[in-house]
This record gives C-alpha cells, structure tokens and sequence, in this order.
C-alpha cells in the first residue's frame, strides 16, 4: 500500500542505548515507556523527557496504569512487578516492588476488570494476578512462552504465546487456549479492537489476526511477509495501529531493520508508514491525549510521535 500523507516527530532520549521498550498512556496525560537498561521513562505530549532510574541491574520490560491511578510494570529479569506514582521524580522515584515466584519472569502486564493487575509469566507456565497491596495469585496455564496480556470485551484476560496459540483466562482462572495456524507462528502484541474483538500481531508470517470472543480467526496479510510486527493498538480514528520492526537483507549477510508503523481497518485495507530514522526498530505503540500514536524504537533510542492529517 502507499503510505498516506503523515508526519513524524522523534524524540532521542536522554540516555544512550537505553532500548525504550513498551509504552502507555499514563493518568497525567504523559506517556510513559520502559528502558531496557532500568528506567522508566516520562515524556509530555510537547517532547518534554523525564527518566527515573528504577533498576540498575534489571530489564524492565511491560508497563500499565494500574486502578490506582499509579504506573505498574513487570521487572522481568529481578522478577518482580514495580509500581510508581505519577508524582514519582529521578531523586525520588517513589518504587515499590513486590516478588513473585522465582520462575516468574514476569513480561505482559494489563489492568483486570477484576480491580487487580494481571500478567504473564514468559517461563514460568502460568498467569499472575496481583493486586494493589501486592497479594499475588498465580494459575497454572497449559504451555509456557506466554507473551503479551490485556482485558477482552467478555471480562476475561486474552494473551498471546510465543509458539502458536492465543490464551483466554477468566478471573476465576479457567483457561481456553486457541491454536493459530501454522504450527510455528508467534503471537506477540493483543488488544482489544472497536469491532469487539481481539487483534493481534504474527510475526513469523507477516500477519495480523483477528480472533472473536467465541475463536473465530481471520487472517490479513501484511504486503512485507517478514514485517514482523509486534505492538498493536487501537487509535483514536477506529483503526488498528502496530510496529513493523522486520529484519530485510540487503545484498551479503547485512540486515536493515524495518522502519514502520501500519495502521489496518477492521475491514483489513493495511497502510504503511516509513519511519525517518534508519535502524528504529519499533517495538510497541500507544494512543495519545493529543490524537497521535506515540510509539518507541528500541534501537533509535527514542520515542517516537505519528500525526495524521
């Protein structure tokens, strides 16, 4: 598809090679991300970058407003789940952290319909709900590799495996699991769509899905099959948005990462957006306050900013 007239703004962040990771819509009205390097970052809708050190030694990798009105995100290599208030500052972050089991490592996190916070546990087999005084309670899920989480228009938690498969649990904590086709494929980013629906991002293939509350898939191409997409959101024109971070060789054993951002009507008519930096690597994306995606480029360190005419 040819890209749509767009406008992009980039903002490099503060520290080198930080590897901004996922990104949200925080209760202030700012973005806040997560850095691979163990901060946690804050940017208004005028550029304006704060970075709070949480971590010195810890990947710190999914972030969420929690029901309290406060930054919720998963420590996935000290395996733990941290929570800050908006109010935190670089002096005084303002940190709390409650353990999880030791198998955890905990990666997607979400708000449940339930008032508490729920999230995935890569390694561990299982689905983690905490709630904000730090009670955890884990269930047992029938394979591992569990990615990305977030709440379905039915009241349960939908999440992506990385070998296959989109889970469904519900706040009693029995699971359903969906396979997707081929055998191979790897889920990575969901959200609940405007259509009442599940969409998620299929890297392997090149694909985004759509998958009902009752399992029914369908399946849209992308016009790059090695696109490898990864984060998915709703924005604010009704549309799905997502991040092409595909690897394409150039001629010898070079690999470029791709520069995109898509967007993809409910309908399935997909366009794409090159991003101006070469290299980005754009990994998740969010709607903002001001009607622009905000998204992070892993590799470009930075945040990036799409407007639409």
């Amino acid at each position: 598809m040819v890209a749509a007239t767009h406008t992009f703004t980039e903002f490099i962040l503060p520290t080198p090679a930080s590897h901004p990771s996922a990104i949200t819509l925080g209760p202030d009205g700012a973005l806040w991300f997560t850095e691979a390097g163990g901060k946690i970052g804050r940017i208004t809708t005028e550029g304006r970058i704060t970075e709070l050190p949480i971590k010195r030694d810890g990947i710190l990798h999914s972030i969420t407003t929690g029901p309290d009105g406060a930054l919720w995100f998963t420590e996935f290599t000290s395996k733990k789940i941290g929570r800050i208030p908006t109010i935190a500052t670089p002096e005084n972050p303002l940190l709390t952290e409650f353990t999880v089991p030791e198998s955890a490592t905990p990666l997607g996190i979400t708000t449940g319909p339930d008032g508490a916070l729920w999230f995935t546990e890569k390694a561990g087999g299982k689905i983690g709900r905490i709630t904000t005084t730090g009670e955890v309670t884990e269930f047992t899920i029938p394979a591992a590799k569990c990615g990305e989480i977030t709440t379905g228009p039915d009241g349960a938690l939908w999440f992506t495996f990385f070998r296959g498969k989109i889970g469904r649990i519900t706040t009693a904590g029995e699971v359903t699991e969906f396979p997707i086709p081929p055998a191979n494929s790897s889920p990575g980013g969901i959200t609940t769509g405007p259509d009442g629906a599940l969409w998620f991002t299929e890297s392997v293939g090149g694909k985004i899905e759509r998958i009902t509350t009752d399992g029914k898939l369908t399946e849209f191409d992308l016009p790059n099959p090695n696109a490898q997409p990864w984060g998915i959101t709703t924005g604010p024109d009704g549309a799905l948005w997502f991040t092409e971070a595909s690897c394409v060789r150039q001629p010898g054993p070079r690999c470029v990462l791709g520069n995109k951002v898509g967007r993809i009507t409910t309908t399935g008519l997909v366009t794409e957006f090159p991003i101006p930096s070469d290299g980005s690597g754009p990994h998740s994306i969010t709607a903002g306050p001001d009607g622009a995606l905000w998204f992070t480029e892993y590799y470009g360190n930075r945040v990036g900013r799409l407007v639409l005419p």
